[in-house]
């Protein structure tokens, strides 16, 4: 899980970046699980905290352990008025610092495509949970098109400019994905597609919020010269679809994947 680490240090950014569009999908992954209410979750890669924030406050769990391997990530998490009920520590999605049969839930979150063995995080979780607990993630379609700034790796490519390069993208697939659940010894597995609208009030408000200096995509335009740079921002302005209002408004889309332990 060294991926995460490198490409997404500062919480801060990253939330700026993609951590409002993580709630939105996140709530609506939650609503999907449907989960009861006390009890004991683990979130594996938690990031800042976005989706922590989230399931606190929608699912009314007893506790919270949430880990990820940025101590960057973690203390911007840790500021969040919504996680305070979390316990947030160092750790990583494939070799995960618990008991088996620690927690009645694990959830990750945006997650899966960074890791260099999807399988075997999926076993870690369904080991740390309890027999009948529930296992879950989502991440967004990166192959099928359905990641928020899609419309960025669009223009570059159009360009002839080499796409951010993003370690693991065919483990967002749904299929995939139900495989690594299969395969993780996981009953009752089902999948679904979560949809939602991204909106930006303006071109430079997709420009500032899309090309933050973190994640693949930042790193690709931190490389680029200040021409070519310029160059993408008239790209982009052909091909994204600016209303009249000079609003921008697309949708992006997450494969979800759930199961439980034998």
């Amino acid at each position: 899980m060294d991926a995460p680490e490198n490409l997404f240090p500062d919480g801060r950014a990253y939330e700026r970046l993609m951590g409002r569009w993580s709630q939105v999908v996140g709530a609506k992954f939650l609503d999907w699980l449907d989960p009861p209410t006390g009890l004991h979750w683990i979130d594996v890669g938690c990031g800042n905290g976005a989706f922590t924030e989230v399931l606190i406050s929608r699912c009314s769990p007893r506790e919270v352990s949430a880990v990820d391997p940025s101590d960057g990530q973690l203390a911007f998490a840790r500021t969040r008025p919504g996680t305070k009920q979390a316990q947030f520590r160092i750790g990583d999605a494939q070799a995960l610092p618990f008991a088996d049969d620690s927690f009645d839930a694990a959830s990750m979150a945006l997650v899966i495509t960074f890791l260099a063995d999807p399988l075997k995080a999926a076993r870690e979780m369904a080991r740390v949970v309890k027999p009948g607990g529930i296992v879950a993630t989502y991440m967004w379609d990166i192959p099928g098109g359905g990641f928020p700034i899609r419309p960025l790796a669009a223009a570059m490519k159009s360009l002839g400019l080499a796409e951010p390069v993003r370690p693991n993208v065919e483990a967002s697939r749904r299929e995939n994905m139900a495989a690594f659940w299969r395969d993780a010894g996981l009953q009752a597995v089902e999948t679904t597609v979560i949809r939602i609208r991204v909106s930006f009030s303006d071109f430079n408000d997709f420009w500032e919020s899309s090309t933050i200096p973190v994640g693949p995509s930042g790193k690709a335009l931190a490389e680029m010269s200040p021409q070519t740079r310029e160059q993408l921002k008239v790209q982009l302005r052909k091909q994204l679809p600016i209303a009249a209002d000079g609003s921008i408004t697309y949708e992006a889309f997450a494969n979800a994947v759930k199961g439980s332990v034998r």
